[in-house]
């Protein structure tokens, strides 16, 4: 079969996935999409509890929103705030249900390998001609291969999240003890209930995901007070995490910042900072987290621990493509500049597309949180322009995958200046003071106060997914 007739494989099936997906059908295209998972945006449904703070409008891919509708699918009212499961069950799900995507699913199928047919790493010769060759493992153990003549990777960071240790590295004793250890944004108010009323609880990050996961704690001691809530960052700069309070331009983000203020302030959350943690060892008294401080060594006696630290790339089954990644970020060496945390601490992430997320290995791209590396800045309507550009290059529409745009709402917010205005429709030579997402939407905790339209570090009012941690690729 010759490579220009075969389709283009997806990996990933989460709401960046399905938009590669989406756009791919609208340009006439056959997408073939893989995703490891048993259903669709399966990374979303293990932070199905946690609300967004971006309404509908602003959470969907107009592609996607197109296929839909054609087939008389009703957006949910625009205004409101959907939940992860609301993403997956009002949106991924019918969408997945189309005859033009279902039979193009693959579901409990997990890409462990990608390269070209008859062609490793090291060999130059018919390379760029030769199809990507996936290897698939199913979930019942079945092996196979197949061929696509372009690959998308949309497979996210979800399940790789970053672990405790200071030093990026697991402490010690960290998987080892890990039944006693939770990633991300356990459901604490909900099916972990019973895992941490009354229990000492350590609470690991500085981040959306952190803050989530400690104000959950804070309702929890209410009806059980015995439960004990610990906060330990790295850092000490709480200034940075509480953010600007009542002077913060975006309300909710001040709201939050003041809450956790209050339950710091209160006894509530006992903070450790800074606590740089190394080793983690069992005692009588259950689990001792043992940390360096700016005064020495320290031992923090605890029952749980929720790392809420983000998360990071995961790059094996690329092995035999040729990737240029930032030996930083591990991001694109093109896009690393410009989302690089270490210097966009307050946002000015421009639009990018096609140009910025090329690779070495012609007609392959990683998009969506993957492309972003390590940095916590990535926002789903950046993933969803991201695709939009790389479709349209491999099918040939140069001049629409160069043409990058992001198009937002006048919110007041949409440049790094408090108090100014107008719209946030760029392009890619523009220079818009825009964002900075802590990965990961904050759950509103049952306080109404909270829920509004703006994300931790973000410039407008855009949802997503994760150190974030937000709204994930899968």
């Amino acid at each position: 079969m010759a490579s220009h007739s075969l389709p283009i494989a997806v990996i990933g099936a989460g709401p960046v996935g399905l938009a590669a997906a989406a756009h791919l059908i609208e340009r006439g295209e056959t997408p073939v999409i893989f995703e490891a998972g048993a259903s669709v945006g399966a990374n979303m449904r293990d932070w199905s509890h946690v609300r967004m703070f971006s309404p509908w409008e602003f959470t969907v891919d107009k592609a996607t929103v197109r296929l839909l509708e054609s087939h008389g699918w009703q957006m949910p009212p625009k205004d409101q705030l959907p939940t992860g499961g609301d993403m997956v069950d009002l949106y991924l799900q019918p969408f997945a249900a189309l005859p033009e995507i279902s039979r193009h699913l693959h579901l409990n199928a997990r890409v462990t390998a990608v390269s070209r047919r008859h062609v490793d790493k090291m060999k130059d010769a018919g390379r760029e001609n030769a199809p990507f060759v996936l290897h698939i493992t199913y979930a019942d153990g079945r092996e196979s291969f197949f061929e696509a003549r372009g690959v998308i990777d949309a497979s996210g960071t979800w399940q790789h999240p970053n672990p405790m240790g200071a030093n990026g590295l697991p402490a010690v004793g960290e998987k080892r003890y890990a039944n006693r250890i939770a990633y991300g944004i356990p459901d604490v108010l909900g099916s972990e209930y019973e895992r941490y009323a009354n229990k000492r609880v350590m609470v690991v990050g500085s981040g959306h995901s952190a803050l989530n996961a400690l104000l959950a704690l804070t309702e929890l001691v209410a009806a059980h007070p015995q439960t004990q809530v610990l906060w330990a960052m790295r850092g000490d700069n709480l200034r940075r995490v509480y953010g600007g309070g009542t002077d913060d331009a975006l309300p909710a983000r001040g709201q939050l910042g003041t809450r956790m203020k209050k339950a710091v302030e209160s006894g509530v959350v006992k903070i450790v900072s800074p606590f740089r943690i190394r080793e983690l060892m069992e005692t009588s008294a259950g689990l001792s987290v043992i940390g360096d401080t700016d005064t020495g060594a320290r031992n923090v006696e605890v029952d749980e621990i929720i790392v809420a630290t983000g998360a990071r790339p995961q790059f094996e089954m690329l092995r035999e493509l040729r990737l240029d990644l930032d030996p930083s970020l591990e991001s694109t060496r093109q896009l690393a500049p410009m989302i690089d945390p270490n210097v966009h601490s307050c946002g000015t992430v421009p639009p990018h597309g096609e140009a910025e997320l090329r690779q070495p290995e012609k007609d392959f791209y990683i998009v969506g949180m993957k492309s972003y590396g390590r940095a916590p800045t990535f926002l789903l309507a950046t993933g969803y322009e991201q695709v939009r550009s790389v479709v349209a290059a491999l099918t040939g529409d140069w001049e629409s995958a160069r043409d990058v745009q992001l198009c937002l709402p006048e919110t007041g917010v949409c440049s790094s200046g408090v108090g100014e205005s107008g719209s946030c429709c760029t392009t890619g030579n523009a220079q818009p003071g825009i964002l900075a997402l802590d990965n990961i939407p904050v759950n509103s905790i049952n306080d109404q106060a909270i829920q509004s339209q703006s994300i931790q570090g973000q410039t407008f009012p855009v949802a997503l997914d994760t150190n974030s941690q937000c709204c994930h690729d899968r």
